[in-house]
């Protein structure tokens, strides 16, 4: 999250949603059903009360890590990425994957990529970006440089593909600290990573990417306060095939506030969520787009609640989820009423989360709430 609102970064040894990938929409590292999903069925009638007791933990192959990002193909086919943490000082980048019955380790990933975000077009294709960009091509991982950038060392927070076969992500650029970043996106062409060209915006990142074409992509995050008397803003960029182009993001101008993760469903359905805040006290922010504006959504007030990521599935029952530190929550939304309602929320300190294309279960990454760096998965049945 943005600096003035600190939030635990899911980088090795600290506690801390493209056009749709065959099956998937990553939004940093919270990765959810989008275009290519599942189309929803009807909406669904099954309250969140009645689900309330489903989420259930699924055994893991690692004892002490942390897992970053998760993404689903199917009921069947899954994967989730992290750490395993060998030692006080020695870390190990590993790949999960899940057959439909239980979790086990498919591989590791390069030395040092520390994987952050994940991106699965298929099982022979995925994408995984962190302190390195990665490739799985489904025999072996292999690490691609990133284009080098004006205004630092880049960091990316998020990535997927699109049906051309290009791979975007995004993050930010810092030579020093995190406040001394610059919102930063590239693009992957087959061959190479190539810098874009952004608007000039101030300090800041990116910490989601959608989209709805190769021509159509919308990418999230904020713009830092530079000063006490500022505030930070939440930032959307969007490409339209040949520039990027910054849009206007409604919400509580009076306040602190930012957005986390931006999932599209259509071309004129497309939602982006995040938090606002005044003072100490934090509530979620919730922006959707018809295919003509942004407008902001009602939300419930949380304690604690920013929203990392959105996402929608077959049974059309659509949630956004996140949480700071161990206080995880989410939301459904409430057609009837227009607007989020509280939700069931998984009992982890939430990573990431993806909806299972054809059906209506969730899937929670992160860490346990009880215990030192204890990885957890857990799912929701719908």
């Amino acid at each position: 999250m943005p600096s003035s609102t600190p939030l635990p970064k899911r980088r090795p040894g600290r506690v801390a949603l493209s056009a749709a990938c065959a099956a998937t929409v990553v939004t940093g590292a919270l990765v959810l059903t989008g275009l290519n999903g599942e189309p929803p069925a009807s909406a669904s009638s099954v309250s969140s009360a009645s689900r309330a007791d489903r989420w259930q933990a699924t055994p893991v192959p690692v004892k002490k890590g942390d897992l970053t990002a998760i993404a689903a193909l199917s009921d069947k086919q899954a994967w989730a990425v992290g750490y395993r943490l060998k030692s006080a000082t020695a870390l190990e980048a590993v790949a999960l994957r899940w057959d439909g019955t239980s979790w086990t380790q498919e591989s590791t990933l390069p030395e040092n990529s520390f994987p952050q975000a994940l991106a699965v077009r298929s099982a022979a294709d995925i994408w995984t970006v962190g302190s390195a960009s990665v490739h799985w091509d489904g025999a072996k991982w292999t690490t691609y440089q990133l284009d080098r950038d004006p205004g630092g060392r880049v960091v990316p927070d998020a990535v997927t593909t699109t049906s051309d076969g290009r791979a975007w992500t995004v993050g930010r650029a810092m030579n020093r600290s995190v406040k001394d970043g610059v919102p930063a996106i590239q693009s992957w062409d087959g061959k190479s990573w190539h810098r874009q060209t952004l608007p000039e915006v101030g300090k800041g990142e990116l910490t989601s990417v959608t989209a709805v074409a190769p021509d159509d992509i919308w990418a999230a995050g904020a713009v830092y306060a530079t000063d006490a008397a500022s505030r930070q803003t939440a930032l959307l960029l969007h490409w339209n095939g040949s520039s990027w182009k910054r849009v206007t993001v409604p919400g509580p101008q009076d306040t602190h506030h930012w957005l986390g993760g931006i999932t599209a469903f259509a071309a004129d359905d497309i939602w982006a969520v995040g938090g606002s805040t005044s003072g100490s006290a934090e509530r979620p922010l919730a922006v959707h787009w018809n295919g003509t504006a942004w407008t902001a959504a009602k939300t419930p007030d949380v304690a604690d609640g920013r929203l990392r990521a959105v996402g929608k599935a077959a049974n059309g029952d659509l949630w956004a989820v996140g949480g700071k530190g161990a206080a995880p929550v989410a939301l459904r939304w409430n057609a009837g009423a227009a607007r989020w309602d509280t939700a069931s929320a998984p009992g982890i300190v939430v990573r990431s989360f993806t909806t299972v294309p054809k059906t209506a279960d969730l899937w929670a990454a992160g860490i346990s709430r009880q215990g030192d760096l204890v990885p957890a998965i857990t799912r929701l049945k719908g």
